[in-house]
This record gives structure tokens, sequence and C-alpha cells, in this order.
């Protein structure tokens, strides 16, 4: 499997679309990102219907879905069927809240790197 992207990854990027930056923030796979942005479009999801609109194995979406809770990227609600028992219904965060997100989290970013140049060759 490969690495999420990194900000050198980005940085080289000519033009990296949302899903790429998001999955460099958030030191995420880009299958995860591409979860994340099928979720905005399909909210209330299913691991099953994902995994139909994503043409991937319920298994992987299911686990890409954690990473998006784990995260804040996602939420989960249990809802109950008639017949009895439950399924999982998965929401994205809404957009503007990731952005915000990313923004805070690029901020906590760059005030650290700005840190550690300014403590740089201080003893």
């Amino acid at each position: 499997m490969a690495d999420a992207p990194d900000m050198e990854d980005l940085m080289e990027t000519d033009d990296p679309n949302f899903g790429q930056v998001l999955a460099c923030v958030f030191g995420i796979q880009s299958h995860e990102s591409r979860t994340y942005l099928a979720l905005l479009d399909n909210p209330g999801s299913t691991v099953a219907e994902l995994a139909e609109v994503l043409e991937r194995d319920r298994s992987n979406v299911n686990r890409s879905l954690t990473t998006l809770l784990d995260k804040g990227l996602a939420e989960r609600k249990r809802r109950l069927l008639d017949p009895g028992g439950y399924v999982y219904q998965y929401t994205a965060t809404p957009l503007p809240e990731a952005k915000e997100m990313m923004h805070a989290a690029l901020d906590e970013w760059a005030d650290d790197v700005h840190a550690r140049i300014d403590a740089f060759g201080e003893s």
C-alpha cells in the first residue's frame, strides 16, 4: 500500500486536487480521501452502498470509514431496521467544517515549523 502523500509530494504537484490536499493534511491514503468525497455526495450511506459507489470491497471501505471517523471527517449513526437489527449509516463532516479543520492543522504545522526555524542555532 502506498504511503499517504506528504507535503513534499503536494508541493511537487502543479495543480493538486482537493482529495490530494485532504490526504496530505490529514495523513490519510488517497482511497480514504476518495471515500470522504463519496460520502459528501452520498450522505447517510451504508458500507455496502459506499462499496458499490467506490467499486471497492466492503472490508476496505469499512477500514477507510474507520480512519475518517478517527480523523473527525465522518460520523456514524445507527439506524434500526424494521425486521430487527440495525445498520450503520455514515455522513461526511460538512465541507466548510472540514476546510476549517484543514486550515487549523496547517496553521498548527506552520507555527511549529516557524518555531523550529527561530530556535535553530540557539544553545
